[in-house]
């Protein structure tokens, strides 16, 4: 039940931060593209790396702060499921490059800030 707690809470301040962050990226830089999404979902991608890799590497992170982090906070922050929305909506719009460059740009550069993620905690060890 402590586990899941922890989830819950950590979970509602994903999402909290990327509302306010996706919508402050909004607000900077327009909606032409999904940019919101695609920076929350990238440091998402970074951080994943970064406490997986320091959680098998080190004892300092309990299994239950692991998992709120993990699947709670960067759960509540990064969202598939809107990368997935606005993909479409930019298909049915007619606007196949821009979601192409969606499609390709989220995937390979959060897996490359994934890496960073890692290479990071590897470089410290």
């Amino acid at each position: 039940m402590k586990t899941a707690a922890a989830i819950a809470v950590f979970c509602a301040g994903g999402g909290l931060t990327r509302y306010y962050l996706s919508g402050w990226i909004y607000s900077l830089v327009g909606r032409s593209f999904p940019y919101g999404t695609f920076v929350v979902n990238i440091i998402g991608a970074y951080f994943i790396g970064l406490i997986m890799e320091f959680s098998l590497r080190s004892a300092l992170i309990p299994d239950t702060l692991r998992l709120g982090l993990t699947v709670g906070f960067l759960g509540g922050l990064t969202t598939f499921s809107t990368f997935s929305y606005e993909t479409f909506k930019l298909l049915e719009d007619g606007q196949f490059a821009i979601a192409f460059v969606n499609v390709l740009a989220s995937v390979v550069v959060c897996l490359i800030f994934t890496w960073f993620g890692i290479i990071t905690i590897r470089s410290l060890s």
